[in-house]
Parts: C-alpha cells; structure tokens; sequence
C-alpha cells in the first residue's frame, strides 16, 4: 500500500565536497508540487533538482546536471519507498569535486532515499463515495457508528424524512460497512455507491 509524508522532512549530506540537502513534503496536486519546489529551491545553489509522483502523474527535473543523474533517481527513490502524493526538492551546492555520472545518481536517489526512509509516513487509503440516508430518529446512533468504522461525512442534506449523507468510506471495507449500514437502519436506509448503478 503506498504512503505519503505526515508533512515536510529533510535530511543533508556531504558527499565529496559538495553538500546536498534534501526537501520531501506531501502534496495533492500538481499545483501544491510546484508551490512547494518554488518556496524551497535555493536560487544560490549550484542546482534544484526535484522529482514528484501523483498517483500515475510524476515530473521531475535534473536542472543542469547531466541527463539522468538526478531527477529520475530522485523519482526512482519515491517509488522504491513506496511514497506517493510526495515531491522531492534535491538542493547541492558544488565543492569542487566532480562525482561522474554513476556518482551523481548515487548521491541524489542515495540521498532522496534516506530523506523518505526516515520521515512519517502515513497510509494512503484508496476510497469510494457513499449515498446514504437515515431517518432523524437513527441520527446518532447510526453516525456514530460508520464514523467509528472509518468513514468520513462529506456532505449532509436534511430533508422531511431524515439526513442524506455522501460518505467517504475505505474500499475494502464498503461491503462491510453497507451490511452494517442495513443492519443498523434495519433495512430502512439507502447505500448507493456513486458511480455505480443502482440495482
């Protein structure tokens, strides 16, 4: 299951002389990405190398150093530690010692990585949304219940008979939670997953 960050971490090395400081911070759009890398990059660094993963959206950039050597490895470092809805910002400022193209990719996904491995991380649930309804005598009961099952209220509309809700609710657990749902409003209620048909 992939994880993004609880927020903004950063780790530094010196590698050879030159010292690298590593940014990673969660994101949720490829707009956040890019606010992010524009308020961190350092424009006195030798370069502002960055990568970032979205889901099946990703970018990244090498921002002067040769072709390969530091954007794919920092996007390779997000993947291989199973990190999505992350962006990378991978700042060196040079010391006078060339690394080689193999050094280069290895000081910037080496250190991409050690910034990933030791941040907290949190799971990203995959989610569906739910279409429900209760009678206002069920209210608080059945509230406290799909709350305590892990679903989050989105939206309540309150109308003659009762509370519409759209509920996000985990996907592995929908199934589970409509028979709960049922159950609790002993068939009285609506559970209409959106995007799918109702029978």
């Amino acid at each position: 299951m992939p994880h993004t960050l609880a927020g903004l971490v950063r780790h530094e090395a010196d590698i050879r002389k030159s010292r690298f400081l590593a940014l990673a911070a969660p994101i949720d759009s490829p707009q956040a990405a890019q606010t992010f890398l524009d308020a961190h990059r350092d424009p006195q660094a030798t370069h502002n190398c960055w990568a970032w993963q979205l889901g099946g959206q990703y970018r990244f950039s090498d921002d002067g150093e040769p072709g390969g050597t530091a954007g794919r490895p920092i996007l390779q470092a997000i993947q291989s530690q199973d990190c999505d809805r992350v962006a990378v910002l991978l700042i060196r400022w040079f010391g006078g010692i060339k690394l080689g193209t193999g050094g280069l990719a290895r000081a910037y996904g080496g250190t991409a990585a050690e910034c990933l491995r030791t941040a907290e991380k949190i799971l990203i649930r995959e989610e569906c949304r739910v279409r429900c309804s209760c009678p206002y005598a069920e209210i608080d009961r059945i509230q406290a219940r799909l709350l305590a099952a892990g679903s989050r209220i989105e939206a309540a509309q309150f109308g003659a008979d009762g509370v519409v809700w759209d509920l996000s609710v985990p996907k592995a657990e929908a199934p589970a939670l409509e028979s709960l749902y049922v159950d609790l409003t002993r068939g009285q209620g609506t559970w209409q997953v959106q995007g799918e048909e109702a029978p």
